[in-house]
């Protein structure tokens, strides 16, 4: 899968293959594509179809990194310069199509419309996702439920696609499918959940980026939901300066920080992780015990201990 990566993200034009390996090159978990080869594997898939799709997942995550980072004026990922620091945004916009690009062709190529169907659908409820995120940033009165709508798309919907290509490539039935979207889905927004309770509590070398950036960028995340309905009207009159009006320095941070800790929200924002990654066990526990099921089960004990 890693050598298809690199050979499909080459181009005649230069610049592509820069900006896209500066990405592809570093240091990401692959955890989406490794669902797909997973997922396929568990139903003894047999062939090379899987590694297809697993690239047009990686390909699909990176194009969406490399547009969102231009979203949200990012400089740091995965703890370097994001690629639109370097080369600027036209160039990071028009790689992520380039690779979006050469995720649908890999997926033509794989000739299953059924797997067109739920990667293509994926891309659209991404963007959906992206775009209801812009409509609630930097709203205080946003809910948990608008929150959830927007994980689920931003970040889950990939999730579940990733894993439920591997049934359809290994042509095992609708049960298998079913089970395998359901496990992505929960196990995607655990992992949302988990990275947002890490932008208060985390450190910056585990996160590749600066820990409080959500917070810098006014992004509406679950710990800052629960901090702010639980406070004071002078509690939530500062975090209605410091998120809507955007006075997010540093001695804000720290005040942040002390709420959400005053709060208990990033315990209950990693509570509500790990009521996830439960009904994404449950959803794989129908399934035979075999080494690609313990392993699907070991990803979600991984999402949810990088907190520690």
């Amino acid at each position: 899968m890693n050598q298809l990566i690199l050979s499909k993200a080459g181009s005649d034009v230069q610049m592509i293959p820069e900006v896209a390996n500066h990405l592809i090159s570093s240091g990401g978990k692959r955890l989406r594509p490794m669902l797909t080869l997973a997922a396929a594997s568990l139903f003894d898939y047999r062939g090379e179809n899987h590694v297809k799709l697993a690239t047009s997942v990686e390909f699909m995550h990176t194009a969406t990194l490399l547009h969102d980072d231009v979203v949200d004026e990012s400089d740091l990922r995965r703890g370097k310069s994001t690629a639109r620091m370097i080369w600027g945004n036209q160039a990071s916009v028009l790689v992520g199509d380039f690779l979006l690009g050469q995720a649908f062709r890999m997926m033509v190529d794989v000739g299953s419309l059924d797997a067109l169907d739920v990667l293509s659908s994926a891309a659209c409820v991404i963007a959906e996702g992206e775009v209801l995120q812009l409509s609630v940033a930097k709203n205080m009165e946003t809910t948990e439920d608008d929150y959830l709508s927007v994980i689920r798309a931003k970040t889950a919907a990939l999730f579940a696609a990733a894993a439920e290509v591997g049934p359809i490539v290994a042509e095992a039935g609708r049960s298998g499918r079913n089970a395998l979207k359901s496990y992505g889905m929960n196990l995607g927004l655990a992992f949302q959940l988990v990275d947002d309770a890490l932008d208060y509590g985390g450190k910056a070398a585990d996160l590749g980026k600066n820990v409080g950036d959500d917070f810098r960028e006014g992004k509406i995340t679950l710990p800052v939901i629960l901090a702010y309905r639980r406070g004071t009207e002078d509690e939530r009159a500062f975090w209605r300066d410091a998120i809507e009006a955007g006075n997010s320095s540093d001695a804000n941070l720290e005040k942040a920080l002390g709420l959400i800790t005053k709060y208990g929200t990033l315990s209950d924002t990693i509570g509500r992780a790990v009521h996830y990654g439960t009904i994404a066990r449950d959803a794989l526990a129908p399934l035979p015990d075999t080494v690609w099921k313990s392993a699907l089960m070991e990803v979600i004990d991984f999402c949810i201990e990088r907190v520690n």
